[in-house]
């Protein structure tokens, strides 16, 4: 396990690469808390939810909220994306799942328009009741292209494709696996990829080896194609790797490490890619994961 890294209280050099920032909470209002903590935490990114993340329902939200973040973020030059509910899974062999998670991922894109967004991450999800991954992927085409082909505005949202940690009949959770999810959504032109680094290294993709960092978005590109990945949820990992287990740790202090992150920034498949934290610690441990990767994006950081 890697020792914990304190990072300087002076604030990091004009950003040069990509954004770095944090999933905000929102409870309050979306603009009035929201980028109130986005501020507090020197963050240059933002993550939030639309809906309830453990549930069903779809909210309209406050046109005057979502006009004040929306106009806040252009402002700043903050890159906002929503995060879609947990509950949504395009596999499941339960027709009132499915029929929900349309709507609910309907409503999260929608939202995201409203917002200015510029993705919304859904989890891809498991084939439950025993069926095979071919039949599980047939139901994601079915219900997931026509939400792609709702995406007809230049405005609209990237729909990003979040991995899991691979457990029990995770559809996705390699970067291989992203390639029949892809193909089965004929490689959309609004289709991208949110890599959470947490999730990769759970899954069996080693970041903390050397040259592990490289490789996997190495693979990713050729899986997908370049200029598909548009997100990354940059988050360490209390597990070793291969665990399947998902639970987040601040940078630095679990088992994939800081340099794996600064080896992320340099590899021209995240060239501008935004990285928002979901790590634990609340606004102080943040504040501090922020500014860790602004020193490792910048040049500085653990061990030099």
């Amino acid at each position: 396990m890697n020792a914990p890294y304190a990072p300087t209280p002076a604030p990091s050099p004009a950003r040069t690469r990509n954004p770095v920032g944090s999933h905000v909470r929102v409870a309050g209002g979306l603009a009035a808390r929201g980028l109130a903590h986005a501020r507090e935490i020197g963050a240059e990114s933002v993550q939030v939810f639309v809906a309830n993340p453990r549930g069903w329902a779809t909210p309209a939200g406050s046109p005057a909220q979502d006009e004040a973040f929306r106009a806040a973020c252009a402002a700043e030059a903050l890159t906002a994306y929503v995060h879609a509910p947990y509950l949504i899974n395009f596999g499941s062999h339960t027709e009132a799942t499915t029929e929900r998670s349309v709507r609910s991922l309907r409503h999260s894109l929608r939202r995201g328009r409203a917002i200015g967004a510029r993705g919304v991450v859904v989890h891809t999800g498991s084939a439950t009741g025993g069926r095979d991954r071919a039949t599980a992927l047939a139901q994601v085409r079915e219900r997931v292209l026509p939400l792609l082909d709702e995406l007809t505005h230049d405005d609209d949202p990237w729909l990003l494709l979040e991995p899991t940690a691979g457990q029990g009949a995770s559809l996705c959770a390699l970067a291989e696996d992203l390639g029949p999810y892809f193909d089965a959504l004929d490689r959309h032109p609004r289709l991208g990829v949110c890599l959470d680094t947490c999730h990769a290294f759970a899954a069996g993709h080693d970041l903390a080896a050397p040259g592990g960092t490289k490789a996997l978005l190495d693979e990713l590109v050729d899986t997908v194609g370049p200029g598909r990945l548009k997100l990354v949820h940059a988050n360490d990992s209390k597990d070793v790797a291969g665990a399947h287990k998902d639970r987040h740790e601040n940078i630095g202090r679990g088992h994939i490490g800081a340099e794996p992150f600064r080896e992320l920034f340099t590899h021209p498949a995240a060239e501008g890619v935004p990285l928002v934290i979901e790590t634990p610690g609340g606004q102080e441990g943040h504040a501090a994961d922020v500014a860790l990767l602004k020193e490792l994006r910048d040049g500085g950081g653990p061990g030099l």
